[in-house]
């Protein structure tokens, strides 16, 4: 099979610039068109002022006192908006009817009907080149010879565009330099700011890639951005984990080299003597020994397994039915009782409980408090295996009436490899701790007192009810 190739995965800075720079570039453009539209609407603005200003200007210069339609054309006045319109300049004056024209009569007409003394302005061609047109219309006062009512005089100016256009291009280009100005400083100031935000993951990698491998502290949050504790607090959680699997397999280590050293010393003793001696009888007593001791340390190194994978594994607890695992284990361990002459019984009355546990590692600890209990009870002894429940917890107690153990010595209880004062010489001091270890897994607890009147020892395994 051929290796598919990685795809390389973008950075969180490109990511950021990627996704804010066309953004930014979107925005400039719509300010350039924004310039634009308003260069222009300022433009005409002032260019159609001055067309206005030129319309009032012959307008005050024309009369009707001699019954005739008269107009002193102000040369001066147009030859000077010649000049400041930087082109041609047209005009018309007419009566509305156009009896009277003065001027240019094929100028573009007004798109629109004419209101008095409101001024109408329009972009047209007039001979073949763009022109920007005011028209203008008033009552004449008095009115034409001949007629009843005063008619409406039109009155238009048009000028061509070059200088209105070189104005408008003008105030584009300051427009556009300094929106590219400021979109140059807005992306500058994006990337500098993408950095600076970017600046703590940086220092973060560069404290992780510095710490030794065997570093298990957890990472300081001192100084980092609200958005990334939550992902140093999961890295610190995972370190944490790994510090707990790590201590359990060192632990695991320096137990197994120490309590496993003395058994096959002993082992190698009797095989040393096994092999030197000649008398059948005495050989099959040393294998004897050998089969008892190697069955011991199989045992124990059981259980050293067992407390190894109690406390490096994962818990998946499910909701259990605790009740008939407990009654099924109990009837499991009434031919090892009866062979010691020991009565086990069981006591409950509930037949249904539900906890949050896995049941394999329950059924491990049910089982080594049952093994103490059978190993330290004497013959004819009692032992009695209950389940209760309160309001939020369920107990599984183990009760004997046995030697039980002393106050001194039921403080610790428990801890790993601690034996009591009547421990056996067997005894590894491992299966209460790996008890403990699953209670304390599973959110419960181990529970240590004396047994039933006042005798002997109650071990209880109390777990959170579901």
């Amino acid at each position: 099979m051929t290796a598919q190739p990685q795809v390389a995965k973008r950075s969180l800075r490109s990511t950021l610039l990627l996704t804010l720079a066309p953004g930014l570039f979107l925005l400039g453009a719509a300010e350039v068109w924004q310039a634009w539209r308003t260069a222009e609407d300022a433009a005409n603005a002032a260019y159609d002022r001055s067309l206005y200003g030129a319309i009032k200007a012959m307008d005050a210069n024309i009369s009707t006192a001699s019954g005739g339609l008269g107009v002193e054309l102000p040369y001066r006045l147009l030859e000077f908006f010649e000049l400041t319109a930087n082109g041609r300049v047209y005009y018309r004056v007419a009566t509305e009817g156009g009896l009277v024209e003065i001027g240019n009569a094929d100028l573009p007409l007004p798109t629109e009907t004419l209101l008095t003394k409101i001024p109408h302005f329009q972009d047209a061609i007039y001979f073949e080149e763009p022109v920007r047109v005011a028209s203008y219309a008033r009552i004449l006062a008095p009115p034409l010879a001949g007629q009843p009512v005063g008619q409406r005089v039109v009155i238009q100016i048009a000028e061509t565009l070059e200088s209105r256009q070189a104005f408008i291009r003008q105030l584009v280009w300051e427009s556009v330099t300094r929106d590219v100005l400021l979109l140059g400083s807005a992306m500058a100031l994006m990337v500098l700011a993408v950095a600076w935000a970017l600046e703590p993951i940086a220092r973060l990698l560069n404290e992780v890639q510095a710490r030794s491998a065997y570093d298990l502290t957890p990472i300081s949050s001192n100084d980092i951005p609200a958005e990334l504790k939550p992902l140093v607090e999961a890295v610190n959680h995972h370190i944490e984990r790994n510090r707990q699997h790590t201590e359990a397999r060192q632990r695991f280590i320096d137990d197994a080299s120490h309590q496993l050293r003395t058994p096959l010393a002993t082992l190698m003793t009797q095989v040393s003597f096994a092999l030197r001696e000649v008398d059948p009888k005495l050989q099959r007593e040393a294998l004897v020994a050998m089969k008892l001791q190697l069955e011991e340390t199989v045992r124990q190194t059981n259980q050293m397994l067992a407390l190894a994978r109690v406390d490096s594994a994962g818990i998946h607890s499910e909701s259990t039915n605790i009740a008939p695992i407990v009654e099924q284990l109990t009837r499991a361990w009434w031919q090892s009782a009866r062979e010691k002459g020991i009565d086990l019984g069981y006591e409950s009355e509930i037949s249904n409980l539900i906890v949050d546990v896995q049941p394999g590692m329950l059924k491990e600890a049910i089982t080594n408090l049952l093994h103490n209990a059978i190993s330290y009870t004497p013959l004819g002894g009692h032992i009695t295996v209950r389940l209760s429940r309160n309001a939020t917890q369920a107990r599984i107690s183990v009760i004997d009436d046995g030697p039980g153990i002393s106050e001194q010595d039921l403080a610790h209880v428990g801890e790993r490899f601690f034996k009591t004062t009547l421990s056996t010489q067997t005894s590894t001091g491992l299966g209460l701790a790996i008890t403990r270890s699953i209670a304390e897994r599973h959110g419960g607890m181990l529970e240590l007192g004396v047994g039933d009147r006042w005798q002997g020892l109650s071990a209880s395994i109390v777990l959170p009810l579901t």
